[in-house]
């Protein structure tokens, strides 16, 4: 059964929505390096403090949520695969279906999307995000195919499936890119034409 919200996180969330969207709206008008934080601040009619209070990680991380959805989606993929379907593959279907992967984005989304893509701070920010999935994704990993997360390979597999956003976002076709690195981590690096 669905907890409900108590008045003082519903406040809080309703903080954080505004702080996002006022932060949204200034670095699409002006670009991230020209937005600071005390505008973003006054923009969402709240003191610099507040907006610490409820971001402590600064301006990039204003336009992002914690990282605990993507945990969640991450290690759904994997425990909830269809039978048969391998761990790499569940992954790249669900990575392929968000960010700079996909153009079925309702506007405002693929708005973000597209101030993250080119905005070099924020791209870092939301690979930080990533890495953090790490532990989690591993874990995961580690239950399916019946290995120790402690597992050295497992933990690689993990890290290289989590900097797939970073390498293949900014490519001109980031679905293309993508589904190339998923095919060698699935498949090992191919030998060259003509060696023996």
């Amino acid at each position: 059964m669905p907890t409900t919200m108590g008045r003082r996180e519903r406040k809080k969330a309703q903080t954080r929505q505004a702080l996002s969207e006022a932060a949204l709206r200034l670095f699409s008008e002006h670009g991230y390096d020209g937005v600071t934080v005390a505008q973003i601040a006054d923009e969402a009619d709240v003191s610099i403090a507040t907006l610490f209070a409820h971001v402590p990680d600064g301006k990039e991380a204003l336009i992002f949520d914690d990282g605990s959805e993507r945990r969640l989606w991450l290690t759904a993929a994997v425990h909830d695969r269809p039978p048969g379907q391998s761990v790499l593959e569940a992954l790249r279907r669900s990575m392929a279906a968000r960010g700079p992967f996909t153009d079925d984005l309702p506007p405002e989304l693929r708005h973000k999307r597209d101030l993250i893509v080119n905005t070099p701070a924020l791209r870092e920010y939301s690979r930080k995000l990533w890495i953090a999935c790490e532990e989690a994704l591993a874990e995961a990993i580690a239950t399916e195919s019946g290995r120790d997360p402690s597992d050295m390979t497992i933990r690689a597999l993990a890290r290289y499936v989590l900097e797939i956003p970073e390498l293949a976002g900014t490519e001109p076709d980031p679905l293309a890119a993508l589904n190339a690195i998923f095919d060698l981590l699935e498949h090992g690096w191919p030998e060259s034409p003509g060696k023996p």
